[in-house]
């Protein structure tokens, strides 16, 4: 018989209690795929090449404070920045209020959205169209995909944040790499539906010349408006998407302490089967010692039974982690913020090492008891 093979008999010698511990061992890793995930997403993923040369430029206190349209104008003449565009956030409902009927609204300049942002496609004579049309508008083609919408259909959508609907004609079907959840018009449209706000922006999408020259063109921007009425804050198109995250909360915290208590978790769990396995085969280890077995196999067998094990649920946990990630992902109320996420290989590496690690960590002590006792006591043992 073969080590490997010793170690899988012994493994599931009580298959009762190596089934729940491997169940336990998955759900918790499962967990912490999840999480890490979302973390690698949020935090680590910088977006294509094109978005790192953007920059978004927000009014300073919140971004519920409109910014003067002029700073357009000002913002353009800057050294260092290309194009210049306006956004409005419109912030209606279609049909009603279920998740999978809310995506993102945003009124724009339709003669230089795409100047600014070149990751977004769109067939030229769509684009024309919609420029031509002033309550035409353009959506991202899954979004269109999930509500079978086609050019020329009618979109009406109710005004919330402002006292006035959205009568829109699809004009153009735009594809990105992520799909970005949105449909953007002319913002004109809100300019003359409450003239109360005519002359303002949301905030502004600034292209810089080279990814080189953002962090200049963001200090020259602030510094330009620093004294003004409305003081701007610019910052990078993936730091923008971060303050939306933000606004659910400390969301790093929640993640690194959820981390932490699966981490815990799965030490507790490993380390306490395999105390009561060990405990259970003084017999047997007394035995295997009499057949010649050195202190260092009978380290390497029960902990190699408990890294099979903490390794078999960590793969359920990460594959299951896989599953529930991509349904997450075209979850209604959920795809805006989990829209492209997936787990990765590198990820599910990292999960099957910690898995590894801890259950290394948690039969290290006890199987190093157990390879230290001495023969005649361990023959003597009643358990």
């Amino acid at each position: 018989m073969t080590l490997t093979r010793f170690v899988s008999k012994n493994a599931f010698r009580n298959k009762r209690r190596t089934a729940l511990t491997i169940v336990s061992i998955a759900f918790s890793l499962l967990l912490l795929t999840v999480m890490m995930t979302i973390w690698r997403a949020f935090y680590l993923t910088e977006g294509s090449a094109e978005s790192a040369q953007r920059l978004i430029t927000r009014n300073k206190v919140s971004l519920v404070f409109w910014l003067p349209s002029y700073y357009r104008g000002k913002i353009r003449a800057m050294p260092g920045v290309k194009q210049v565009v306006n956004e409005s956030w419109f912030g209606g409902q279609y049909k009603d209020q279920k998740p999978e009927n809310m995506f993102a609204q945003f009124g724009t300049d339709p003669q230089e959205f795409f100047d600014v942002y070149k990751d977004l496609s769109i067939p030229p004579d769509q684009l024309a169209a919609w420029q031509k049309d002033r309550a035409g508008c353009v959506v991202d083609a899954e979004l269109a995909k999930k509500h079978s919408w086609k050019l020329g259909d009618r979109l009406f959508i109710k005004g919330v944040i402002f006292p006035f609907d959205l009568e829109l004609t699809i004009r153009g079907i735009f594809t990105s790499n992520q799909p970005t959840e949105s449909i953007y018009f002319n913002s004109a449209y809100i300019d003359e539906g409450f003239p109360q706000i005519k002359g303002r922006a949301g905030f502004f999408g600034v292209l810089a010349d080279s990814p080189e020259n953002v962090p200049k063109v963001a200090k020259e921007i602030d510094e330009t408006f620093k004294n003004v009425e409305r003081p701007t804050k610019t910052e990078s198109e993936h730091a923008f998407q971060l303050g939306w995250i933000a606004m659910m909360g400390n969301v790093k915290a929640f993640i690194l302490s959820i981390c932490l208590a699966v981490v815990f978790a799965i030490l507790l769990v490993s380390a306490n089967t395999m105390a009561m396995s060990i405990r259970e085969r003084t017999r047997e280890v007394a035995l295997l010692k009499t057949l010649g077995f050195t202190r260092g196999k009978v380290l390497v067998l029960f902990v190699g039974e408990a890294v099979a094990l903490a390794l078999a649920g960590g793969l359920i946990g990460a594959l299951t982690a896989s599953a529930l990630i991509r349904a997450a992902a075209n979850a209604p109320g959920l795809n805006f913020f989990l829209s492209g996420v997936r787990v990765t290989g590198l990820t599910m590496l990292v999960a099957l090492l910690v898995a590894a690690t801890v259950g290394l960590v948690s039969a290290f002590l006890p199987a190093y008891h157990a390879s230290r006792q001495n023969i005649v006591e361990g023959l003597r043992h009643i358990g």
